[in-house]
């Protein structure tokens, strides 16, 4: 409805007998009667009126604004009955607001049938939060595509948290990144990762960079990301993690190859979003950067580690704690990370003369977007498919492995 500017009608003066005024002090609630009408006063505090628990169709009740301060301290109407068609409790924020709530019947419960200075509607929803978990695709695995050399160990995607205050009808849009595949041919850049993030009408966007790609031999340096992909054989320097610089630290840098000359290399390995990747030591590449645990969805699940960094002679570098991939020696691929981790593809390693795909770097995790809210204000309206678990705790938690939206 528009904007209300027409006086209380005289029709309901007539329905309710006006009570003298409530104040409140944000702990003293106020138990309604049907049939009457409350001056509040919510200058010292918010004031909770609890709706009857039983009523009639044509019950009334009308609350005004005595003092002007409803935006600052609001009204919440509380009821064992259906309030607008709905269980959950509905507020008054408009200064000098008044309105008329009529009992219809048990489906619609309690409605506003009149009202002055209610804004757009006369009873509002209860904000509510909603915790996010946004992970970035993580980093492909960098290629020993010759013998003698090794490639780095892929960054994880970025790993970032928040908690915010949404209302309803806010539409929030899903982006969940690619992990990028790992290196297979010679004289290629580092592939990262693409990245997940969050946006909406009020509220804070947060975006979960790529994670950056293990760098193929040669010396090339690891890409950077959300963290750092691991530098490739010889000496090549690990890529930097955190960027862009987010706080907090949304993951760390990936580690330098080793100096050992050909051809006995050994790659770096990739950052995580908890630690930093190894650096290569002598002919065993550098271990992986391990990830984060959250238990958003109700249980702990580690996600967001580093690859580890290939070797061409000895031992690979392992991956960080997360479904990241480890890295490989004695010809063979990188491992990849597991999907919707968003952890880093591990690193090639080739001993031999063969430059075919065998020596590969591993593919990266695709990222993952996780919603969590009390079950009570879950809305139920989605696009993308996500999984909805309730239940969790008191929460209803939405997985989403896709571009999707959910509206408050």
């Amino acid at each position: 409805m528009g904007t209300k500017t027409q006086k209380l009608s005289n029709v309901v003066d007539q329905i309710v007998e006006w009570q003298s005024v409530f104040t409140g002090d944000g702990s003293t609630g106020l138990t309604a009667v049907a049939g009457r009408g409350y001056f509040i006063d919510t200058t010292s505090g918010t004031v909770t009126v609890t709706l009857p628990s039983s009523a009639n169709v044509g019950d009334a009740i009308a609350i005004v604004d005595y003092a002007g301060t409803f935006a600052t301290n609001n009204i919440t109407l509380t009821s064992s009955l259906n309030i607008e068609g709905g269980t959950l409790d509905k507020v008054l924020t408009t200064n000098r607001e008044g309105v008329t709530i009529t009992y219809a019947d048990a489906t619609q419960g309690w409605v506003a049938t009149s009202g002055v200075n209610s804004g757009d509607q006369a009873l509002d929803s209860i904000p509510y939060s909603v915790d996010f978990l946004v992970i970035a695709g993580g980093g492909g695995g960098g290629a020993g595509q010759q013998s003698g050399q090794s490639g780095g160990g892929g960054g994880a995607g970025g790993y970032r948290t928040s908690t915010q205050i949404v209302n309803s009808g806010t539409a929030i849009t899903v982006t969940v990144g690619d992990g990028a595949a790992g290196l297979s041919t010679n004289n290629t850049a580092a592939v990262n990762g693409s990245d997940s993030s969050i946006s909406g009408s009020g509220l804070t966007t947060i975006t979960s960079t790529g994670g950056g790609g293990g760098a193929m031999f040669d010396a090339r340096a690891g890409g950077n990301g959300g963290s750092g992909g691991g530098g490739g054989s010889i000496s090549g320097s690990g890529g930097s993690g955190n960027t862009p610089s987010t706080s907090p630290s949304q993951g760390n840098n990936g580690g330098a190859a080793s100096s050992n000359a050909y051809p006995n290399t050994a790659a770096g390995g990739g950052g995580g979003s908890s630690s930093a990747g190894s650096v290569g030591s002598g002919t065993t590449g550098g271990n992986g950067g391990n990830g984060t645990a959250s238990s958003i969805t109700g249980s702990s699940v580690t996600r967001a580690g580093g690859g580890g960094g290939g070797s061409a002679k000895n031992t690979a570098g392992t991956a960080g704690t997360g479904g990241a991939g480890n890295g490989s020696s004695n010809t063979s691929a990188g491992g990849d990370a597991t999907v919707n981790t968003g952890s880093g593809g591990g690193g090639g390693g080739n001993n031999g003369t063969v430059t075919t795909a065998t020596t590969k770097g591993g593919n990266g995790g695709k990222g993952v977007v996780i919603l969590s809210m009390p079950d009570a204000n879950y809305s139920g309206t989605t696009t993308g498919s996500p999984t909805v678990a309730t239940g969790v705790s008191g929460k209803t938690v939405l997985t989403f492995t896709g571009t999707g939206s959910y509206t408050t």
